[in-house]
């Protein structure tokens, strides 16, 4: 007879972004779990400062390296994990890079404009390669989870912000000519660095429902996507105004309630990961935008621009081209 706590114990989850942030404290909240982390990381004595300043102990962590916005970095860590003969139970879709002051665009290894390289195109590869293994695991209950944000899902107010302007892929120009120099912008319109994060994580849910819609039925993986609410003083916002890095977190508690500490959002990370509260596939869990003591998740309606299915293969099929996948 199969025994669920047993099923539980010892599971093994890559982390992307693990070194610091909501990462850093989901990585803490998943190895209190008794699970075993892979901190998949751009700079691993980082990471390992990073959790040793956290108490964490090094018994169950494996940092490996891993520079999403280079592609061939992405292929070597899949290398090197699977050098380690482990398997793998779930796979959280976590860093992100967000430079809204930018006035020319960045280019990553490969010429993409490194926002989206990073946020998207990094992980998309990561994923696909990854299945194979998530596949190969023998424990029933595996998951791939993405960090989502209100800020692309223009079904929520905080998706509808003008400023610079809302996500949106257009009709995807930009992937289809190539997204290198001098198209930056999903749409192949003019670069916007605010606009490249939003369309980055618009991306990104985007594609977490579609790895539902191609490989749920058949693999029983579990994919799935959060906003754990407002991290206001997280590492993204390193690159904004010094000035926006103090007032943000005030007003985020102080007038619209939608304050989270990084703690708590990697306690949110690490329960969508491991509790059976969160197999359901193909879902957006949030708290909501305002938080209360005790709140509880719910499953949070999704825009069109995330749910169209047009869109959705085409976003599959354009990013499978850019990265070197049929």
């Amino acid at each position: 007879m199969n025994n669920p706590a047993a099923d539980r114990e010892n599971r093994l989850v890559i982390v992307t972004g693990a070194s610091s942030g909501v990462g850093l404290w989901a990585t803490k909240a998943l190895l209190d779990l008794g699970c075993k982390v892979v901190m998949a990381v751009r700079d691993t004595t980082r990471a390992q400062i990073a959790a040793a300043a956290l108490g964490l102990s090094a018994k169950n962590l494996i940092p490996l390296t891993l520079e999403l916005s280079d592609l061939n970095s992405v292929r070597e860590f899949v290398k090197s994990f699977r050098n380690l003969n482990l398997p793998l139970d779930a796979l959280v879709i976590n860093a992100a890079i967000y430079k809204p002051l930018l006035k020319q665009p960045e280019w990553s290894a490969q010429g993409y404009e490194f926002t989206m390289a990073t946020n998207h195109l990094g992980h998309f590869l990561l994923t696909r390669l990854l299945l194979e293994d998530l596949m190969n695991s023998d424990k029933p209950d595996r998951r791939v989870i993405t960090l989502g944000t209100v800020t692309a899902n223009s079904s929520e107010l905080g998706g509808k912000i003008p400023i610079p302007a809302p996500a949106d892929l257009g009709n995807l120009a930009g992937f289809e000519q190539g997204f290198k120099d001098p198209i930056a912008m999903a749409n192949g319109k003019t670069f916007k660095p605010g606009k490249a994060y939003k369309d980055s994580k618009l991306c990104n849910m985007i594609i977490s429902l579609e790895l539902h819609r191609r490989f749920h039925s058949s693999t029983g993986i579990t994919f799935s996507s959060l906003y754990p609410g407002c991290v206001a003083d997280s590492p993204l916002f390193r690159h904004s105004f010094p000035a926006f890095q103090r007032i943000f977190p005030w007003f985020q508690k102080n007038v619209t309630g939608g304050y989270v500490s990084q703690e708590l959002a990697g306690n949110r990370v690490a329960q969508v990961v491991d509790s059976n509260e969160f197999k359901a596939s193909g879902v957006h869990w949030s708290w909501g935008n305002r938080q209360k003591k005790n709140q509880q998740q719910f499953q949070q309606q999704l825009s069109s621009k995330i749910t169209d299915l047009e869109t959705a293969e085409k976003v599959w099929d354009l990013s499978s081209k850019l990265v070197g996948l049929n």
